[in-house]
Parts: structure tokens; C-alpha cells; sequence
């Protein structure tokens, strides 16, 4: 079980603007604000290209850094593999330079659904391939990132000696941190669900060693009803961390969860049962809500977070599956986030 003090995020919901007209993109920005204000420990956005449209994250996360001074930045998730690792480097140079060196990289490589395999196919590329083209990429990521240059000859990508520089400036574009914290995510029952438990038992291992050999932490969600099943991939990753000689303490556990708070459970359940409805037209029809996170009274989700946090999370990244986001940040900061204070 993690020795890291508790954390806690929330993801400010970059697809809501373009689903309820009294949430624009001002009172997102906004929100990033009261969100620092209420002392939270990050603000997070999302990614998807058509298959679940919403605001673009990079433009949205310069936007929120010139708006905040303390919270970390980050992604919940960025699907990395449909992006072009030297573009994507140099953006988010950019973007922690901006940032002041706040920046967190949520990364995935996407999920199995129909709207994904569109994307994919709309980019030219072979979605069946996505695992490795997810690491190279992240392996490109974090040696720009790390050295300055790269050289690299993989399936995907092949570089001899690029970096930003060109001779007359100072140094290489890097990052302010060196290099931003990767969050690799890992879902292996999302789209496998209680089925063929030998091929999550495998996906499980080779998610592991991925997040061990390209990753500063973990990032997982959507099984709210199975801490033990957490508390086992966890003690994998924790493994594949060590064989590698990296200290498990240097990583981060997150867990991505989508939650509503109110007076009662019934009033709750109807509440993110509406939401997610919209938010998830797909995956809403294949999943029981019940995975996605607590409902309830304040009560039920401390206690909730409570008990992940014995499986091993350290960090919580909390979605509030709501069209009234100010009222659900403020009502967990004042009467969830104290139950967690030092």
C-alpha cells in the first residue's frame, strides 16, 4: 500500500460545454480558479477527436495555467498514440514552460470502442498496432524530453539526432521539469469486463511493465466496486517497478474517479445516471454506473475513498458526473476534502 500523503484533482469536464448550454467554456475556466481556491491539488482535462468531441486539451491547459498559480496540470487521459511525438513534444515544452513546470501527462492509447477505432482509421493508422505505438512514443516523449535529442529506430518512428535546436539558441526546447511526470493508464477490464479472466491476467502484466519501463505513475478508473481487483495490479506494477530498479515510492497510483454528491443516494443515482447518459453515449449502454464511482451522500464517498486508498491510491482524480460542476466542487471541498486533511 502506498506511504504517499492522499492528493486530490478534479476533472473539469472539457465535453460538458457541449452538452449543457449553462456550463461554457468561460465557466470552465472559471472553475479552474475555484477549484485552486477551494485547495485542491490539480485541475485535469480530457481528449477524444470526434468519437466523444469536447473542447481541445493542450489550448485549454495554457488558457488554465495563465489562470492559475498553484494547481498542477494535467490530462485524464491524452491518447498519445494518435499523435505525432515530435509535435506533441514540443507542445508541451511549451505548455510546462507556460505552466511554470506544472504540468502531469495522462497518458492512453485509447479504448477499443467504435468511436476509437474511427479515429484511428481517420488518421491512417492501424488501431490493432496501437500498443506499440503508444511506447515508442512515450519512449520519444521522454528522451526529448530528458536529453534533448533523440535517436530512435522503431516500428513507428525512426530518428537520427533530432531535437529542437538549432545551433544559434542557448540549448534544446526542454520542459521545465525533467522530465514532466507520465501517468500511464491501464483499464484492462473497461472493455474486457469479467470475461476471459486469462487474457486480463496477461493485458494486467504487459500494462504493468509498460507503466514501469515509460511511466511515473498509474492511472486507472471505472471498477468503483472492486478494490481488491486494483490492490492486485497495483502489487504488479509494484513488482515490474522494482525489477526495473526504480523505487515504487517515486511513483504515483491515481485513480480517475466519477462521482455526485447529494442529500441522498436515490437523488444522486438519478442525477449521474442522466449525466453519463450523455457524457458516454456508448460505454454508458455496455457498463454498470455503479463502476464508474461513489454516489451518495458525503458519507458514502468518504467512505469510498477511504477504502481505495487502503488498496493503494494516492491520488484521486475526481469527476463530478453533474451539469452543476461549481456546486459539486464545492460541496466535496467542504464537506469530503476535510475527512482527508493532515
Amino acid at each position: 500500500m502506498s506511504q504517499h500523503a492522499l492528493r486530490f484533482g478534479v476533472n473539469l469536464n472539457n465535453r460538458e460545454p457541449l452538452l449543457a448550454p449553462s456550463y461554457t467554456l468561460t465557466d470552465m475556466l472559471d472553475l479552474s480558479q475555484a477549484v485552486e481556491q477551494a485547495g485542491f491539488d490539480s485541475v485535469w482535462v480530457g481528449d477524444s477527436l470526434f468519437s466523444k468531441p469536447r473542447h481541445e486539451p493542450l489550448l485549454l491547459m495554457a488558457a488554465i495555467s495563465q489562470r492559475t498559480s498553484r494547481v498542477k496540470l494535467g490530462t485524464a487521459c491524452l491518447v498519445t498514440a494518435t499523435r505525432n511525438p515530435l509535435y506533441l513534444s514540443l507542445e508541451w515544452s511549451t505548455l510546462d514552460h507556460l505552466s511554470g513546470g506544472r504540468t502531469i501527462l495522462g497518458a492512453c492509447m485509447g479504448n477499443p470502442e467504435e468511436g476509437v477505432r474511427r479515429e484511428y482509421a481517420a488518421l491512417g493508422l492501424d488501431f490493432k498496432r496501437r500498443a506499440s505505438l503508444f511506447e515508442e512514443g512515450l519512449e520519444v516523449l521522454r528522451r526529448l524530453w530528458t536529453e534533448g535529442e533523440v535517436t530512435f529506430s522503431g516500428e513507428h518512428f525512426q530518428y537520427e539526432g533530432v531535437s529542437f535546436y538549432s545551433g544559434t539558441e542557448m540549448a534544446p526546447l526542454k520542459p521545465l521539469q525533467s522530465p514532466p511526470p507520465i501517468w500511464v493508464v491501464s483499464n484492462p477490464r473497461l472493455v474486457l469486463g469479467k470475461k476471459a479472466e486469462d487474457k486480463v491476467a496477461r493485458v494486467i502484466s504487459r500494462a504493468a511493465r509498460r507503466i514501469a519501463r515509460y511511466g511515473d505513475g498509474w492511472m486507472t478508473c471505472c471498477r468503483a466496486r472492486h478494490p481488491d481487483e486494483y490492490r492486485e495490479q497495483y502489487a504488479q506494477i509494484v513488482d515490474a517497478v522494482r525489477e526495473l530498479g526504480r523505487d515504487p515510492q517515486d511513483f504515483t497510483m491515481s485513480y480517475q474517479v466519477t462521482m455526485n454528491i447529494a442529500d441522498s443516494r436515490e437523488e444522486a443515482e438519478r442525477s449521474i445516471g442522466e449525466y453519463i447518459g450523455q457524457y458516454y453515449p456508448e460505454l454508458s449502454k455496455a457498463m454498470d454506473l455503479g463502476e464508474w464511482g461513489p454516489v451518495g451522500t458525503p458519507d458514502d464517498i468518504i467512505e469510498w475513498i477511504q477504502t481505495f486508498a487502503e488498496a493503494g491510491v494516492d491520488y484521486f482524480i475526481c469527476r463530478f458526473g453533474s451539469l452543476d460542476q461549481f456546486g459539486q466542487v464545492e460541496r466535496f471541498a467542504r464537506e469530503v476534502l476535510p475527512a482527508f486533511s493532515a
